[in-house]
């Protein structure tokens, strides 16, 4: 698990000071540099993803505690239902929450009259990671 942790901290190193070294020598307009570096990282990410589930996995579903005793995997498979619940969902609403504020926004510089109704449109799509929220905190409320 430490090999994972400090292969991830290496990684997210390299990658801020990858992007500070283009910065410093102003390569924004190079887009086959910045393509090789994108697919470095997402090949170097990608078995890390994959080991650190393979590794954290069983003992996230045969977890440990004090209190109540040994958690049964039912009980394991709920605490990793409940987390995919709000992850997924948060990075549904980050999504939902791009696309409809650019086009609010672009709508909004044609005419500002429709800031309100925009604004709408961007607190729904918001509501998507609230909803991810709820169903994990029942999920929670369960176990």
């Amino acid at each position: 698990m430490s090999f994972v942790l400090i292969s991830t901290t290496l990684l997210v190193l390299l990658t801020i000071g990858t992007g500070a070294f283009m910065m410093y020598k102003n390569m924004e307009g190079n887009k086959k540099t910045l393509k090789k570096i994108l697919r470095t990282n997402l090949f170097m990410f990608l078995p890390i993803l994959i080991a650190a589930i393979i590794i954290m996995v069983p003992q996230a579903i045969n977890a440990e505690t004090e209190s109540t005793g040994v958690l049964t995997s039912a009980q394991g498979l709920g605490f990793i239902s409940a987390a995919l619940a709000t992850g997924i969902a948060t990075l549904g609403a980050g999504y939902a929450v791009a696309v409809v504020g650019s086009a609010a926004l672009g709508a909004v510089s044609e005419d500002s009259s429709l800031l309100g109704k925009t604004l709408i449109f961007v607190g729904l799509a918001e509501g998507i990671a609230i909803y991810g929220l709820i169903v994990s905190i029942m999920i929670l409320g369960r176990l």
